[in-house]
């Protein structure tokens, strides 16, 4: 008797946990983090794309997480502040970060997590077919 009771509770939860709608990520997800591997003090917002986000502290030059979700957009983090004009002549971004980057979790491995002042995202452009 205790094992039917036991088994009717078993598929009670499991109905009402199936009939509960799963939320999909927004575009525009980014994990921040003082710490690598997600540690420290975190901050996680959706950002609009297109647009330029000045990192406040305790981010700006200390941020060695930088993990956006999903595979629909990329970041391009930035040396500069929002506003600043770029002299390097090899630019001042070292390139995309998505949910593939393997470092996004440790900015410190590529000598970002001191840098990083400012980043912008946008959708990726799908692969040309020509």
């Amino acid at each position: 008797m205790k094992f039917s009771t036991i088994v009717v509770a078993a598929v009670s939860s499991a109905i009402a946990v199936s009939g509960t709608p799963i939320e999909k990520r927004q575009i525009g997800g980014v994990l921040l983090c003082t710490g690598a591997n997600a540690t420290g003090t975190c901050s996680y917002n959706v950002y609009d794309l297109k647009t330029c986000h000045q990192l406040p502290a305790p981010y700006h030059h200390n941020t060695s997480t930088f993990a956006p979700d999903g595979e629909d957009f990329e970041c391009f983090p930035r040396i500069g502040d929002c506003g600043s004009i770029c002299t390097s002549p090899t630019g001042c971004t070292f390139g995309a970060v998505d949910f593939s980057y393997k470092n996004k979790f440790n900015l410190g491995a590529i000598k970002w997590n001191t840098l990083i002042s400012s980043f912008d995202c946008s959708l990726k452009t799908p692969p040309s077919t020509e």
